[in-house]
């Protein structure tokens, strides 16, 4: 519960810090203060200025009652004009005689208000608004009605009495009105302020909220976003160019940056193979030589020592010391080989070749060793097959597993034979080259470790059959530089190498 409460709140501040709602409120907020500012004067000021209005109108109508009366203006009916003047301002006008007899009366309810006693104090002194010899202006209230009036009474130049009153209270109502009125324009006001607002602050919004994506992206490095920039030469038009501007030097910079990083790492990491490749080199040697060296230095020694006189040992033992360092010399040549594979050191000679054609070579080569074994080789599948590899390393790879099946064949249930299957993997239409042969299965364990650089399931081997233990792992480092599968199957009477090859160039 408090956690939605304070993303509410924190909803209402983000809310805030919109340049709508502050230029909305803003805007209202201006608007109530004229509103109330409206307000007060009207209070203060309107009425007063009523008041004084009404004081010269009172004013002008006693100067034009007393030219009348003067006879400045003979083509008028008197009666008439000051009915006129009584309906236009909406005065009670009153006029008597020397002997206070009733000349003129615009209203007879003003007639008898002048006579009664307590109605109208004229006599009184008080709440005098304007006066000079001829009249005064005084504020009054009718008793009867309880409404205040503005009352003149004085004397025109011909003597006659003269009494006009005007009521008040209505400036009261009026200024209410006036205030209600100005009310209800603040609220409309606030309204199409709302609207006016939403449609200018979205123009401006708008690419202001866009460039304030396109410069968070640019804080994550994205640089895929850009401004898009529009015939209007303004600010913000001129800020997006100078965002899109600066977005294609950061780009370009951290670029630069990045291409300097995978080269710097490029290189570390080539050092770091070539360490590596060092350690493992020299402990493979180091591993792999103490046998070779130690018969090489135990029959150097012998014939130091003339152990044998005869001729026939002191050539035997040359042969061997012979053997041993060819054997050495092999080795070497294997491991530093297999290490460039393994490091992705050596370039491939890649070329379009029927693999079938290749097999059968190694085959041509292998039949002496095929023969000593007593055993067949069976092709099945595609008579010819093209793939895209180098035939050099491919024939590596043929000859390693023909030379594993024929050390490793046996008789099973009356069979022994090497079979090698040319077909095409249905799912990645790939070449798929099998060698099969009779024997004894590998155990489980053993499946991923053949794999592994002078690894020898059967430890009892001499050297003459063992080989060096490197040639699967020659396999394992060529498929790996093509990226292509390989592996071994157990069968029911016997076991199954097997790897991929290309048809085309994958380019």
């Amino acid at each position: 519960m408090k956690k939605k409460s304070n993303e509410i709140i924190q909803n209402i501040k983000d809310l805030f810090k919109s340049v709508r709602v502050k230029l909305f409120l803003t805007l209202s907020i201006t608007t109530l203060v004229i509103i109330i500012f409206l307000i007060i004067v009207n209070n203060m000021a309107l009425g007063n200025f009523y008041l004084y209005s009404k004081k010269n109108t009172l004013k002008d109508v006693y100067n034009q009652l007393n030219s009348y009366y003067n006879g400045e203006n003979h083509d008028l009916d008197l009666e008439d004009e000051m009915e006129r003047i009584a309906i236009k301002n909406n005065f009670d006008i009153l006029i008597r005689d020397e002997d206070n007899i009733s000349i003129y009366s615009s209203s007879p309810d003003f007639y008898y208000t002048i006579d009664l006693p307590n109605r109208f104090d004229i006599n009184n002194s008080e709440n005098i608004l304007d006066s000079n010899e001829n009249f005064e202006i005084k504020q009054n209230k009718d008793s009867r009605n309880g409404l205040n009036y503005l009352m003149l009474s004085g004397r025109l130049d011909n003597g006659y009495l003269v009494y006009i009153r005007v009521p008040i209270t209505s400036i009261q109502d009026s200024v209410t009105i006036s205030n209600n009125f100005l009310l209800l324009i603040a609220c409309i006001t606030i309204l199409i302020s709302a609207l006016i607002v939403s449609v200018i602050s979205k123009k401006f919004t708008e690419p202001i909220l866009e460039l304030n994506k396109i410069a968070k992206k640019m804080a994550n490095l994205d640089f895929s976003h850009k401004y898009k920039e529009s015939k209007v030469d303004d600010e913000i038009n001129n800020l997006g160019k100078s965002i899109n501007l600066m977005s294609d030097k950061l780009e370009a910079t951290i670029k630069q940056l990045r291409n300097s990083n995978i080269e710097l790492e490029r290189d570390i990491e080539e050092k770091s193979k070539i360490d590596e490749m060092r350690t493992t080199f020299i402990s493979d040697v180091s591993h792999e030589l103490k046998t070779p060296i130690a018969l090489i230095q135990g029959y150097s020694e012998g014939l130091i020592e003339n152990v044998n006189t005869d001729e026939e040992s002191r050539k035997f033992y040359a042969e061997v010391i012979l053997d041993e360092a060819n054997k050495m010399n092999r080795l070497v040549q294997q491991l530093l080989e297999l290490m460039k594979l393994e490091y992705g050191k050596r370039d491939f000679n890649n070329t379009t070749f029927d693999v079938v054609e290749v097999e059968k070579e190694v085959v041509r080569k292998s039949k002496v060793m095929l023969e000593e074994e007593n055993v067949s080789v069976e092709f099945e599948g595609l008579e010819s097959l093209n793939v895209y590899a180098d035939d050099f390393y491919i024939e590596q790879v043929i000859t390693n597993y023909l030379t594993n099946a024929i050390k490793n064949v046996k008789e099973v249930d009356g069979e022994k034979f090497i079979k090698i299957e040319n077909t095409i993997n249905k799912n990645n239409k790939k070449a798929l080259i099998k060698v099969f042969n009779t024997g004894n299965n590998i155990n489980e364990e053993d499946l991923n470790r053949i794999w592994n650089r002078f690894y020898k399931v059967d430890k009892s081997r001499n050297r003459q059959q063992g080989g060096t233990g490197i040639g699967l792992a020659f396999v394992k480092a060529i498929m790996t530089n093509y990226n292509n599968d390989y592996g071994v199957i157990n069968k029911d009477n016997g076991v199954e190498f097997y790897f991929e090859l290309d048809q085309k160039n994958k380019k």
